[in-house]
């Protein structure tokens, strides 16, 4: 009996210097090679983005799944993403990591029938993906990590619920997902804040000679390569604003900016032509100090078109930069590593910190007083105070000693038994 297909997928063929063939990116579609015009350098992780796209353009172009209802053990799964991709593609918020992880997902579950997703598989998936598990003491599995895989899960749960909403199938099928991984709670200290800008700030690039009297010894530069990213931490500090609309943050109104009104003092986080998602990002209002900050960048030049631009384009990730900076900055990594993440946890803390009121603060943040309370309710001054004062303390309510409630019952006690 010949293997099922794994659909269409992208695969590294590899080079053949004897006939001068590089190595280069392609798509296998059962016995067929189709070129992507990717070349394939040693040091890829994985498919760059012009191969997956065109990968999704050809799985756009050659499969067009029959829209009929039936079984799920006549369902190929790859039918199912397929389905998914033509009707909701173009609500994603990004809609290339979504094609990167509908690729992901069809790399294994194309050529399965939709009757063979269970828990099984769906772990087996996690598993390849980068899960981790670990044995407890009574031989169960518990899984410690779960990587990328229940996002990649959560896709083919959507793209199996929507299938079945076309009703294209009637049958209940269900998708196994990891366990949400523990909150990330490290935030900034004031003093760590400063460090780190401080840092970014004064750093100058360190070049080695390769001529002349000082050849082979390290040299600083004029070069200020995180420079840039002093700015980003402004902003990410001053206002908590997730990283995505930093680095999209412009004194110019276009699409695909978040625009910022210099004299109104307004941040609209949400970029034009981008709608709005769970992670809301409503206007907030510019605290004074940066504010004064960002009209003097636009003054002098410093941010013409973006407020954080990288050798005069917008950055797309801060991630390595950011790295960089911690380790100059020599932050403990106790709490854990310091993401641009990090910036909107230490603005909501701060927040807390100072005792603003809750609904006040979330509004600003741009998140549900729900999530606020949870993650960072107990930062408040005010946190469960009433209840602390409850056991001795100013309270404008009658308090309650511990002392004098033993002592109470214990007397009580005795006169009932003198009775």
């Amino acid at each position: 009996m010949p293997r099922p297909s794994k659909g269409p997928r992208l695969y590294k063929r590899a080079a053949r210097p004897e006939i001068g063939r590089k190595a280069v990116w392609i798509i296998r579609d059962g016995d067929r090679d189709f070129a992507t015009g990717c070349v394939a350098s040693p040091t890829d992780k994985g498919p760059p983005e012009a191969a997956q796209q065109a990968l999704a353009d050809h799985i756009a172009t050659k499969y067009r799944p029959e829209r009929k209802a039936k079984t799920i053990e006549v369902i190929d799964v790859a039918d199912v993403l397929t389905i998914y991709v033509d009707d909701k593609g173009d609500e994603q918020a990004s809609r290339s990591k979504f094609e990167g992880r509908i690729l992901r997902l069809n790399s294994f579950w194309g050529g399965l029938m939709l009757s063979e997703v269970s828990t099984a598989t769906c772990k087996e998936y996690a598993k390849k993906r980068g899960a981790k598990w670990i044995k407890s003491a009574d031989g169960q599995e518990r899984i410690v990590c779960a990587g990328g895989a229940r996002r990649d899960l959560e896709d083919l749960r959507a793209a199996i619920g929507h299938h079945a909403a076309e009703n294209l199938h009637r049958e209940i099928v269900n998708v196994w997902l990891p366990p949400k991984g523990a909150p990330r709670e490290r935030w900034l200290t004031r003093s760590e804040a400063a460090k780190l800008i401080w840092t970014c700030w004064r750093y100058r690039e360190t070049q080695t000679c390769h001529r002349g009297p000082l050849k082979g010894q390290k040299i600083q530069t004029d070069k200020r390569p995180l420079r840039h990213l002093a700015r980003f931490l402004l902003v990410g500090l001053y206002t908590g604003t997730r990283a995505g609309a930093i680095a999209t943050a412009s004194p110019i109104r276009g699409i695909g900016r978040s625009f910022i009104d210099l004299d109104g003092g307004i941040f609209y986080r949400l970029a034009q032509g981008r709608r709005e998602t769970n992670k809301r990002q409503p206007p907030a209002p510019i605290p004074p100090r940066l504010l004064a900050h960002m009209r003097r960048w636009v003054r002098l030049g410093i941010a013409s078109n973006y407020f954080v631009e990288w050798r005069g384009k917008p950055v797309k990730s801060v991630k390595t930069a950011l790295n960089t900076a911690t380790r100059l900055a020599g932050l403990s990594k106790q709490g854990g590593n310091v993401t641009p993440h990090t910036l909107r946890h230490t603005a909501a803390t701060w927040l807390m910190q100072a005792g603003v009121p809750v609904w006040t603060a979330a509004g600003y943040l741009g998140m549900s007083v729900e999530v606020l309370l949870n993650t960072y309710g107990h930062h408040h001054p005010d946190y469960l105070r009433e209840a602390a004062n409850a056991f001795g303390g100013r309270s404008a309510k009658k308090n309650v000693s511990v002392v004098e409630s033993v002592v109470g019952k214990n007397s009580d006690q005795r006169k009932s038994q003198k009775r």
